[in-house]
Formats: C-alpha cells, sequence, structure tokens
C-alpha cells in the first residue's frame, strides 16, 4: 500500500501554499502571494497532484484567501492594531500585504512549520511588526495563556482562524470561542466554516489521504454561523465561497448554475455550502 498523502497537518500548510502560488501566476489573479511556490516546495506540488477532487475545486482555497484578505484589509483600516493568525502555517500576509508598521502580527503554530517558514523568509522583510509564537494551541492552559499575554497588550485585536477549525471537534471549538471571549480585547474574529453536507463530501473525497496522526475533517455545525452566537460571538459577515467564486468568475458553468441557488447558511441540512464569517464580539 501506498503511503498517505498528508502524513502531518504541517502538509496541508503546503498544500494550501500551491493555490496560492498557481492564482499568483494567472495574469488576471485576485492575489499576489510571491512567496507561495517557495513555501510549497515541491512536496505542497506533490500533494495538490495527489488529490483530484480538491484539483477540481481549487476555486474554493482562492476564494477562501480573497475573502479572508479582504476582511483583513477592511478590519485593519478599521483600527485593528494586532493581528493573531491562530495556526498561521504558511501564510505569508505580513510579507505581500500592504500593512500599517504600527500594526503588530502575530502567528502562531507548531515549532516546525514556523522554523520552515523562518528559514525560507529569513532575507524578507515583513510590512508590520511581527512576532512567531511557538505553541500547541490544543493544550488549554498555554493557549489561555498567550491569548492573556497579548490581549494585555493591545485593545483591538483581530484574529484570524483559516482553515483551522474544520480540524476541531465542536467542543474544541467551543472552548476556542470562550477562551477568545475572556478578554475583552479580542473584538472580531474571521473564520471559515462548511456545512455537514459538505463535510461529508470532503470526508468521502479526502479521508483515505491523511496519515492516522493527522486529525480528521470534523467540525460543521448544523446550524452554521449562528454556532458562535451561543458564545457571544454575533456573526456580522457571512460570504457564501461559492457565491463569491460565481461573482470572481472562478466557477464552471455546472458550478455557476449551482450560484444561483438560494442559501441559508444557518440551516443547509445535507447540501454542500461553505463559507468566511466574520464575527464581533458582543
Amino acid at each position: 500500500m501506498s503511503s498517505p498523502t498528508i502524513r502531518h497537518i504541517s502538509d496541508t500548510a503546503r498544500w494550501a501554499a500551491v493555490y496560492r502560488a498557481r492564482e499568483t501566476e494567472r495574469k488576471n489573479a485576485l492575489f499576489r502571494d510571491p512567496f507561495a511556490r517557495r513555501l510549497a516546495g515541491e512536496r505542497g506540488e506533490q500533494i495538490a497532484n495527489a488529490t483530484p477532487f480538491h484539483e477540481k475545486h481549487s476555486w474554493s482555497w482562492v476564494t477562501r484567501t480573497y475573502l479572508f484578505d479582504s476582511i483583513i484589509r477592511e478590519q485593519v483600516a478599521q483600527g485593528a492594531d494586532m493581528v493573531v493568525n491562530l495556526a498561521a502555517g504558511l501564510d505569508a500576509r505580513p510579507y505581500r500585504m500592504q500593512l500599517p508598521p504600527s500594526l503588530k502580527w502575530v502567528e502562531v503554530d507548531f515549532p516546525e512549520i514556523l522554523a520552515y517558514k523562518e528559514e525560507l523568509l529569513k532575507a524578507e522583510n515583513p510590512a508590520c511588526m511581527l512576532e512567531r509564537v511557538r505553541a500547541d494551541l490544543s493544550d488549554g492552559e498555554i493557549r489561555r495563556s498567550l491569548l492573556r499575554r497579548l490581549a494585555s497588550e493591545t485593545t483591538k485585536v483581530l484574529v484570524i482562524t483559516e482553515g483551522l477549525l474544520i480540524y476541531l471537534r465542536a467542543e474544541e471549538v467551543s472552548a476556542l470561542a470562550e477562551d477568545l471571549k475572556r478578554f475583552a480585547a479580542f473584538k472580531r474574529w474571521v473564520l471559515d466554516i462548511a456545512s455537514p453536507g459538505l463535510l461529508r463530501m470532503l470526508q468521502k473525497n479526502t479521508h483515505q489521504q491523511f496519515a492516522s496522526e493527522v486529525p480528521p475533517l470534523q467540525f460543521a455545525p448544523a446550524d452554521g454561523p449562528a454556532f458562535f452566537a451561543r458564545y457571544e460571538w454575533n456573526p456580522i459577515e457571512v460570504h457564501s465561497m461559492l457565491k463569491t467564486a460565481a461573482g470572481l468568475k472562478r466557477l464552471t458553468f455546472a458550478m455557476r448554475l449551482l450560484a444561483l441557488l438560494p442559501e441559508n447558511p444557518n440551516n443547509s441540512g445535507s447540501r454542500p455550502w461553505s463559507g468566511v464569517c466574520l464575527l464581533a464580539s458582543q
């Protein structure tokens, strides 16, 4: 038997970087990430080429990046003075986006993936203040200690969890939501979310690619973005990935037809749905 394509959770960061690199190389690119190809490396290409389902739906990876970029840009313009990227992976936004030098950007992830990124980007200069924190976010005490320290340094934080929550159990997402709510400085939270119907589709087409050490895809609340309201995080923006991709002209004709159908993010049932949401602390 061949070995699994995704051997460690850090492989998913290389996987995501491939799609940013490919978008960057398009003439009509929605964003530019000149570091993505370097960060993805050959391993990233191997993973992407071995996952035909995701290759077919590469528009979703690109749309997610586009939406996160747009929300981050808007929130920084509205006064966010710190961005905390939990499970930052190989994200290079502090280097590739136009950001005020006074902004503090904090990347949190496992030591190995941050060391890999640090080495590849050591000759580059970030646009803003950048701090990297090596930490296992699954450890509640470590997570809360870090959040407490960051909250003491500022007053208006934007939290990013891009591509993270789907790997967590519902109780783990709840704990994270509660921990963020503890500190008044955490004002906004941008995340991506999938419906139960999409989760089943992803599990069917991805599960066999994951090694046993890699967390399975599992978080997809039946009530969608409304899940977070019970923890006093109010969804103030909900962007459908499919409808956004249609507007950006990144879909096939058949997918564009699907995008015309009405959506209910808080009650998708068995229908595949995904979105990027901006939450506000109540």
